[in-house]
């Protein structure tokens, strides 16, 4: 730990470029969803793919949890600076990849290694504020950085939308590939040379869950492809693939030493299982939103991609407002907030799955800035209960399993959204006679999955 920084400034002239560099770094991963999800239409339009739509998340998602499993390992095998420049670099090489994609595979692909490489930065970015900054700076540092998920909601859009509208989708990747060659070369100037960026964890005693991230892979690649075959027959037995996949990695994980989740995580009597489950689902069920939101905006009211964008970034704007507002909320009373939290989230999504097929902009606004509100009430405390329940010597396991599960709710459902947008006449684009009818039934196929977030919530907020 650098402690020769004794100033209780982060605009300190020592710190400053530090701080910098590290809001970088989470800036490549906090603005990547937003900014791919305001273009993806035109992309879909230029290069085809539209049967691969939800590929795209998924992939991106698929690699973010891989990487963010391996990355503590890659730390301490090549040191803090040197694996954080090499994911930069690997994440530069996937955007490229989706700038010069000719095709959709080659832009999935492209999108799956940008995923590597985002999920492995922003883990190492974390593991580097304890590198970089004295120890009593660690919490307004944590509390600064957070901030910039709040600035990508606004300026993500802003980016896709601004690409988009001039007809240059590919220019939104070019611009990443600039700030990832930025941030390797700040890198190697800044960060120490040494290997102890994971000083003091135990994780160097433990392997990478390779059997788990393998079933995953597996699981959610299987769910995806149930969207692009032409046989029923096909599709229907490679979802049922997916969901034995998923359920081989958490019967994977419980029985061995190495897990990429607690132990309990798939135990339902357990608070760990419960606020996993909640946050696995409750993801699942709306991530079809940010995939195929701002598809049908553009296609039923024409909007632009900057107006789809925004509209979007509605759901991001509920979350951190209804977040900064419960923030201060005492543990004795958050049970109440995780209740409500997950009943706001069916609310939202109920309302948003008539609403982006059929209502006005203003009515897909507030329905998304209610989905998004329902995130905000209760995620904190949801991961809170979770992590509490867990014995001390997992409690570090359990604090990645927050997000990971997350990750992984979102994987699993922007697959198997673009298998049911597929069967539902959505392979080719949004189809304006299709959109009013079948619309609905694309965003509400997910509700039994909220329903099931809601009632795990509901356990759990009586505990």
């Amino acid at each position: 730990m650098n402690t020769s920084a004794s100033s209780g400034r982060l605009v300190d002239k020592t710190l400053a470029p530090r701080f910098a560099l590290l809001c970088l770094g989470i800036w490549l991963n906090a603005a990547d969803t937003l900014v791919t999800a305001t273009i993806m239409p035109s992309v879909a339009r230029d290069i085809g793919g539209y049967a691969y739509f939800g590929w795209s998340v998924a992939a991106y998602l698929t690699g973010s949890i891989v990487a963010g499993a391996c990355s503590g390992k890659l730390s301490m095998a090549l040191g803090l600076r040197t694996a954080t420049a090499l994911t930069g670099l690997v994440y530069a090489i996937g955007c490229a990849m989706s700038a010069l994609a000719p095709e959709f595979v080659t832009f999935i692909l492209g999108r799956l290694i940008q995923g590597l490489g985002a999920g492995a930065v922003v883990a190492l970015c974390y593991v580097a504020i304890t590198a970089l900054f004295p120890e009593s700076l660690w919490p307004r540092v944590y509390g600064a950085v957070a901030g910039i998920w709040g600035a990508a909601t606004l300026l993500g859009p802003l980016l896709g939308g601004l690409f988009a509208a001039a007809g240059f989708w590919r220019g939104a990747f070019w611009l990443f590939v600039v700030q990832a060659i930025i941030f390797v070369g700040a890198v190697m100037a800044m960060l120490p040379s040494d290997r102890n960026g994971l000083k003091g964890a135990k994780g160097g005693q433990s392997r990478i869950p390779s059997l788990q991230l393998f079933l995953l892979v597996v699981g959610v690649s299987l769910t995806g492809a149930a969207g692009v075959v032409a046989s029923p027959r096909w599709a229907i037995g490679l979802a049922i693939g997916g969901v034995i996949g998923m359920a081989a990695m958490l019967a994977a994980n419980a029985r061995t030493h190495d897990r990429l989740l607690p132990r309990t995580a798939a135990d339902l009597r357990t608070a760990t299982g419960l606020g996993l489950l909640t946050i696995f689902a409750c993801e699942a069920a709306v991530i079809g939103f940010t995939v195929y939101g701002p598809a049908f905006i553009q296609a039923v009211h024409h909007a632009s991609p900057l107006t789809a964008g925004y509209v979007t970034g509605a759901i991001a704007a509920g979350w951190t407002l209804c977040a900064m507002l419960v923030g201060h909320t005492p543990a004795e009373k958050d049970g109440r907030l995780v209740r409500l939290g997950a009943g706001v989230i069916l609310l939202g999504a109920a309302l948003s799955a008539w609403a982006v097929p059929r209502g006005t902009l203003m009515e897909i606004a507030a329905a998304f800035c209610v989905l998004g509100a329902g995130f905000g009430l209760c995620h904190a405390f949801i991961a809170r209960r979770a992590i509490a329940a867990v014995p001390a010597e997992e409690q570090a396991m359990a604090s990645g399993a927050v997000p990971t599960a997350q990750l992984i709710g979102g994987a699993a459902g922007s697959a198997g959204a673009g298998a049911i947008a597929n069967v539902l006449g959505f392979s080719h684009g949004v189809d304006l006679a299709l959109a009013p009818t079948n619309g609905p039934l694309l965003f509400g196929a997910f509700l039994p999955l909220a329903v099931v977030g809601f009632a795990a919530a509901w356990r759990l907020g009586r505990r």
